[in-house]
Parts: C-alpha cells; sequence; structure tokens
C-alpha cells in the first residue's frame, strides 16, 4: 500500500458506503444521535478489520477521508464519526463542549456499532483521532473509560491519537492517563505544536506516564510540524486556552506536506501491525 496524497492521483479503491447514525447517552442524560460515514473495502477479507475516526475542533475536514481512504486501500474498514452536529455545535475551541471527556460516549458507541456488524471483526478495532479527538482516543485508552462504556472482554485493539495537547495528562483535573488497557497507542506530534513548549511535544506526554503504561505508548515527533500537520486545508490561526500550556494564546494549524505523507504511511503501518496480533 502506498499511502499517496489524495492530490496526486491516488487510485480510489470501491467502497461500500453507508451514512448512519446511532443512540448514545450523553453525560447529562440525554440521548444524542451520533451520525457516521461507514466505509468498507469491496474486496476486504470478512470480517474486516475497522478504524473509528474522531474529528478535531473544527469539525470534519480533509485528515479524515484522506486516512479513512488509506485504511480502505489497505482492507480496513472506518467509521467517520461526527461528534459536533447531534449537538447542535459550531466547531472551534468556542463551538465544542467544555471537556473532552463529553465524547468519550461518542467513540464507544461507534465501537458497539462496528461491533455488531456482520462484515467487521469486533476483536479488531481501531481509534484514530485528530487534535480533540486525538485527546479523546488517549482518554478512551484506560481500564476506566472501557469498563464504563464496554462489556467484559471488548475494547478497542489500537489507539492513534494525532498532537492531542501532550502536556495535559496527570496534569490537568479529568485528563488522568493512567492503567491503560495493554493495546497499542501511537502518538503522532509535530515538533512546532503550540500547545506544548516548542521543542517538548510527546516528551512531556512520556514523562507523565507510569512506567507500565509508558510501556504501551510509542510517540513520534515530526520536525519542523506544526499542529495540524497531516491537513490539506490552508494554515490558519485560532486561540484557544489550552494553547502554550493553558496559558492560552494564539495557535497554528498548518500543513506540512512531508511529515503528512509519513504519518500516513505510519498510521497505517501501525493498524495492520496491530490487527495482525
Amino acid at each position: 500500500m502506498t499511502a499517496a496524497s489524495l492530490a496526486d492521483g491516488a487510485v480510489f479503491p470501491a467502497l461500500h458506503i453507508q451514512h448512519l447514525c446511532y443512540p448514545v447517552q450523553a453525560l447529562d442524560g440525554t440521548t444524542l444521535q451520533i451520525g457516521g460515514r461507514l466505509q468498507i473495502p469491496a474486496g476486504a477479507a470478512e470480517p474486516a478489520p475497522a478504524v473509528v475516526i474522531a474529528h478535531g475542533s473544527n469539525g470534519i475536514d480533509s485528515r479524515g477521508q484522506a486516512h479513512a481512504l488509506d485504511l480502505n486501500r489497505a482492507g480496513i474498514a472506518t467509521l467517520e464519526i461526527d461528534m459536533w452536529g447531534a449537538r447542535g455545535l459550531a466547531g472551534g475551541s468556542d463551538g465544542r463542549p467544555r471537556a473532552a471527556q463529553e465524547n468519550l460516549p461518542d467513540v464507544f458507541g461507534a465501537f458497539a456499532v462496528l461491533a455488531a456488524h456482520s462484515r467487521v471483526d469486533p476483536r479488531r478495532i481501531g481509534l484514530l483521532g485528530f487534535s480533540w479527538g486525538g485527546v479523546v482516543t488517549l482518554l478512551s485508552a484506560t481500564r476506566h473509560a472501557r469498563d464504563l462504556y464496554l462489556p467484559t472482554g471488548q475494547q478497542f485493539a489500537a489507539h492513534a491519537a494525532f498532537y492531542p495537547a501532550c502536556w495535559i495528562y496527570n496534569t490537568v483535573p479529568g485528563y488522568e492517563l493512567r492503567d491503560l488497557t495493554g493495546a497499542g497507542v501511537l502518538v503522532l506530534v509535530g515538533a512546532q505544536d503550540r500547545y506544548d513548549d516548542p521543542g517538548e511535544a510527546g516528551h512531556e506526554l512520556i514523562a507523565n506516564l507510569a512506567p507500565a503504561d509508558r510501556a504501551h505508548l510509542r510517540t513520534i515527533v515530526y520536525p519542523g510540524a506544526e499542529h495540524g500537520f497531516n491537513m490539506f486545508e490552508a494554515p490558519y490561526t485560532y486561540h484557544d486556552p489550552f494553547l502554550h500550556r493553558g496559558r492560552g494564546g494564539e495557535g497554528l494549524s498548518a500543513p506540512h506536506p512531508a511529515a503528512r505523507e509519513a504519518a500516513r504511511l505510519e498510521l497505517v503501518r501501525f493498524f495492520e501491525q496491530a490487527f495482525a496480533e
């Protein structure tokens, strides 16, 4: 599989596509209908592995579909979910939930949808998230979250998080990252990510973990890359209170073509290896 960019003429795989919605109970007790786009490669061996995709603060954008197609080419189904639509949120730092924990029901609900699907292998379901979705992805990797939302014997087989604000874990209350399930965790981050101190992104996350949890997590830091380095949109600035280790301020999301293409290849390898175990 060659993870060529969408712009360079990569062949699109033949897909069975289904737009669906599923109910989840929000933390305030209300029931939400979460929408999603399920893509199953037409020639995939069945039951196929699958990956849930969780977007960033701005909502669904180029990143989700690019990585979905890469995974589809490798015979992996994808379910990209919309965490904002059911909540009537516009996205951005002012248009998202107050805490990432509010979206845990969304990703575990997506797991349940896939686990019940006749064409999906419930033992081989992964989770991929970008930025805000990356934070949700890491929080879902704890035994506490798994046991809260899934029946005994079920869990995500692998977790991949792009630039998930590495400094916050085991530092900010509510963002505890302890007692991991044992599934592989991959963190991909740019060295210039402004949510962390320059050059410290990824390293702080490792330093804040217990040795037993550290053994299950691998980080890749891409030199020169900013937040959002795997996107195809034009660079843009924004304000977010989580930036600069919680001091807040202006952030930058910007594509970095070399880092983006390297990460696309790495991501497919990560899930292929995780699903082969």
